[in-house]
C-alpha cells in the first residue's frame, strides 16, 4: 500500500526552526522525486520544495529560498523539510508527496501522485 506519512510539525516563535520528516512506503519512494507543498487556511497548496532521487536536483519556492533546506535518506526511506528563520506567514499545513513518473523534481501540484495527510505547522510573531 502507498503510504506518505509526515511528522515534525508543531508551534514556533518566529525565527525559530523545524524540522518536518516524511516517512514513505517503499513503493512510493524508490526512485521517485519527493516534494513538499503547503496550505494555509482560505489558500491554494502551494509548492515549497522538491529534489530528485539522488538529492542532486533540488528546486524551492522564492518565499522559503535561503531558509528552507529539503533533503532525503533513501535508506529510511524518508525525506526531510529544514525550516528555518520561520515566519508567520509560513502558517499552514505542509504535505509530502510523491512523483511516480517523472526524474526531475517538479514545483507543479499535478505533477504529484502520492500525498500524506499533512502536518500543522503554525509561527506567531
Amino acid at each position: 500500500q502507498v503510504q506518505l506519512v509526515e511528522s515534525g510539525g508543531g508551534s514556533v516563535q518566529a525565527g525559530g526552526s523545524l524540522r518536518l520528516s516524511c516517512a514513505a512506503s517503499l513503493r512510493t519512494f524508490n526512485g521517485n522525486p519527493m516534494g513538499w507543498f503547503r496550505q494555509a487556511p482560505g489558500k491554494e497548496r502551494e509548492f515549497v520544495a522538491a529534489l530528485n532521487w539522488s538529492g542532486t536536483s533540488t528546486r524551492y519556492a522564492d518565499s522559503v529560498e535561503g531558509r528552507f533546506t529539503i533533503s532525503r535518506d533513501n535508506a529510511k526511506n524518508t525525506v526531510y523539510l529544514q525550516m528555518n528563520s520561520l515566519k508567520p506567514e509560513d502558517t499552514a499545513v505542509y504535505y509530502c508527496a510523491a512523483d511516480a513518473y517523472r526524474m526531475e523534481p517538479q514545483i507543479y501540484r499535478d505533477a504529484y501522485d502520492y500525498w500524506g495527510q499533512g502536518t500543522q505547522v503554525t509561527v506567531s510573531s
